[in-house]
């Protein structure tokens, strides 16, 4: 019989600043790309930084309920 892990959240807040702290470093990066790629190269580059702003936004609203969670324990 398969028993469940159970949920353990303590690390979540830590490992969601991670994931922004790193999709912010792509976006930096993306932005020196962009100054030697081509037209589409910089159309398929804004598409992408579009979507990892959509991310952070998502993930820094993920923090701010886990964050909130974490006070009621």
């Amino acid at each position: 019989m398969n028993k469940n892990k159970p949920d353990n959240r303590a690390d979540n807040v830590e490992k969601l600043q991670e994931a922004v702290q790193h999709t912010i470093e792509n976006i930096e990066a993306s932005h020196e790309t962009m100054q030697m790629a081509g037209e589409a190269d910089r159309g398929a580059i804004e598409k992408k930084n579009k979507k990892r702003e959509a991310s952070l936004e998502s993930m820094r609203e993920e923090i701010k309920d886990e964050a909130r969670n974490e006070q009621k324990r």
